[in-house]
């Protein structure tokens, strides 16, 4: 059985990477797709693209609190109530210590973090009221460590965590999922204006979001991929600090000499 079929799922970031490609995987699966993105011209290509299934457009900023809920009240009122919340805009940007700019720190949190709440809260209070939904935010597998030149970016990730976890408890009573998506590294317009180092393993976005759409389909409260890099990660998370330090200090010193 096809989980998405005339299901209505709003997906922020939709005009470009991941959100992009959850829109398009999503549509061919049935589902009707409510698309979300600051960018209009984006999404008319995505509309184009998405060659006459069900699909709303709507123009909003996630850091606008105000706008997200205005823009999501019209994408309901012309496919119906959003049975999937797929939050993937997102920001990513180095912030090194050796040039640290707090302001691209706060908005690396306003996107990834303030921007998945408001998302969340443009669309839980129907949620709850139909005692059915469910509830998703991209995370990734920075979420568990800071990582040099990242701490910014780690940062927020790791709110987005926090955060889900304390909804997941709290809405079960309600018959709402939420699941946590925590993605390693994954090749897209924004990681390749970053100039990734060549020794980070990257994932394609087609192969990253149809694992994300069958964790999703099952309703997983929690899922971190690829295996071969979730074991990393967790060791730095568990490990004595000291230990995790010098770890990190080794891929600091990687970075440098790249």
């Amino acid at each position: 059985m096809n989980t998405f079929v005339d299901r209505v799922i709003l997906i922020t970031g939709a005009g470009s990477g991941i959100g992009r490609q959850f829109a398009l995987s999503l549509a061919a699966e049935g589902a009707r797709v409510a698309a979300l993105d600051r960018n209009a011209a984006a999404l008319e290509a995505l509309e184009a693209d998405i060659k006459g299934r069900p699909f709303a457009r709507a123009v909003a900023d996630v850091t606008d609190a105000s706008a997200v809920a205005s823009a999501v009240a019209d994408l309901e009122a012309r496919l119906g109530p959003t049975d999937l919340l797929i939050a993937s805009a997102g920001l990513g940007k180095p912030t090194p210590a050796r040039e640290y700019q707090a302001d691209v720190v706060a908005d690396l949190v306003r996107v990834n973090l303030i921007g998945v709440s408001n998302s969340i809260g443009a669309v839980l209070p129907g949620m709850r009221q139909r005692k059915s939904g469910h509830l998703a935010a991209l995370s990734s597998l920075a979420s568990y460590h800071g990582v040099p030149h990242l701490g910014g970016y780690c940062a927020s990730k790791a709110g987005v965590n926090a955060l889900l976890d304390s909804l997941r408890v709290e809405l079960r009573q309600f018959g709402i999922a939420v699941t946590t998506l925590c993605p390693g590294f994954i090749r897209t317009p924004m990681t390749e204006a970053n100039d990734m180092p060549e020794f980070i393993r990257m994932m394609t976005v087609e192969d990253a979001v149809r694992r994300m759409i069958d964790a999703l389909r099952r309703r997983r409260p929690f899922f971190a991929f690829p295996t071969r890099d979730v074991w990393q990660v967790r060791l730095l998370r568990y490990l004595p600090r000291p230990i995790a330090d010098w770890l990190a200090g080794r891929h600091l010193r990687r970075l440098e000499q790249k």
